[in-house]
């Protein structure tokens, strides 16, 4: 009972002193709403995911992708990004040209956001999947090349 009462103390005064530090550095805890165009630019949060960022070819990150078969359930996803970094303490901020992170798309409906090259798949629908991967700035928008997202697309059959 000891042990739980001084990890119940600890847990009390180390979140009283974050929180002091943080004010003491004139950080706030307020976030954003992403329902507010002003949070992006003047757009909402859903127009940012249609707005493509048009890239210069020569500067444009590359992407791969793999898909193996987990030995214990589901999939491992290989995100293989190059000439771009995975950045997840910037994510919904403005743009860093090269960094950002993924999309991932079940069957073109979205999965979720990767913020880095390895993400376990699970509960993958029965049947033909495909699974599409985008690179995407901070700030959300699709990263493309000549009018064409930064994609790759892979299938697989689910049993």
């Amino acid at each position: 009972m000891r042990t739980f009462a001084l990890f119940v103390i600890g847990l009390v005064f180390g979140a009283a002193g974050g929180f002091v530090v943080a004010a003491g550095n004139g950080i706030t805890f307020d976030g954003h709403d992403h329902a507010d165009p002003a949070h992006h630019g003047g757009m909402d949060h859903a127009a940012m995911h249609d707005q493509p960022l048009e890239l210069d070819a020569a500067d444009a990150p590359t992407l791969d992708i793999a898909l193996s078969a987990d030995p214990m359930a589901g999939y491992n996803l290989h995100i293989m990004a190059g000439n771009f970094s995975f950045d997840p303490r910037s994510a919904s901020l403005d743009h860093a040209p090269g960094r950002g992170h993924a999309h991932v798309y079940i069957n073109g409906d979205k999965w979720g956001r990767v913020y880095g090259p390895w993400v376990h798949l699970d509960n993958l629908p029965a049947g033909d999947v495909e699974i599409r991967v985008t690179l995407n700035s901070n700030d959300h928008r699709p990263l493309s090349v000549d009018g064409s997202a930064i994609a790759a697309t892979t299938n697989v059959t689910v049993e």
